[in-house]
């Protein structure tokens, strides 16, 4: 078991559509997760300024706010934030959204069925580093090519649930641009912690995909 495990997407407060736990802490506890890197439901589903303003208000080191950015309406900075162009309909690579995360100089995450690997090629341009969430597996061949021509590109393993899809994702570009995330609780967070412990890895390169590496 890793020593260290960082959650590096992870939701929290109410969902509209289900009947989902507020507080993610036990389940934290009982999948043996050390941190998270939480976004606001309400930030994706509703109102992005409430939602950050509900993160602020979390006092808990195990929670690490990323708020939501909709550029020219609702800018705000953490340790990474969080861009949803389809959701809150705006253009990724649009002079807007380019001009707020390059002023920001933080990492940003994007849902990759939110946007396409060029869209997050060109925002790779413009931001330190960018980590693709939900990248599934049917798209494996497209996000490694991105990977390969955006060095700064990190990728979250919570959907890569092919066999062996993580071990080669490491073998070509290295376990450090690996990082655990599971999407709960809308998604489901057993399958990827399940993952974490049965990767064919050595345990150095198992640590740093659950701790996260060097993305923050």
């Amino acid at each position: 078991m890793p020593k260290l495990v960082l959650d590096a997407h992870r939701l929290i407060g109410p969902h509209p559509f289900d009947d989902l736990p507020e507080d993610p802490r036990p389940d934290l506890d009982r999948l043996g997760i050390d941190q998270a890197l939480v976004t606001h439901t309400l930030s994706l589903y509703h109102d992005p300024q409430a939602g950050n303003d509900a993160l602020r208000r979390i006092d808990d080191p195990r929670l690490i706010p990323v708020p939501v950015v909709v550029p020219g309406f609702c800018e705000s900075r953490g340790v990474m934030v969080r861009l949803c162009p389809e959701r809150h309909r705006f253009d990724l690579t649009g002079p807007a959204a380019l001009r707020t995360v390059s002023a920001l100089g933080v990492p940003v995450a994007v849902d990759l069925e939110e946007s396409s690997p060029g869209q997050l090629l060109r925002l790779a341009g413009e931001v330190p580093k960018l980590l693709v969430l939900n990248p599934g597996y049917r798209r494996l061949r497209a996000v490694a090519e991105l990977m390969a021509e955006a060095p700064n590109v990190w990728l979250e393993i919570g959907t890569v649930n092919t066999q062996r899809g993580v071990e080669w994702l490491a073998g070509r570009f290295g376990a450090r641009r690996l990082v655990f995330g599971t999407g709960a609780p809308v998604m489901d967070d057993c399958g990827p912690r399940f993952l974490l412990d049965h990767l064919d890895l050595p345990q150095d390169d198992i640590e740093l995909i659950a701790s996260g590496g060097d993305l923050l």
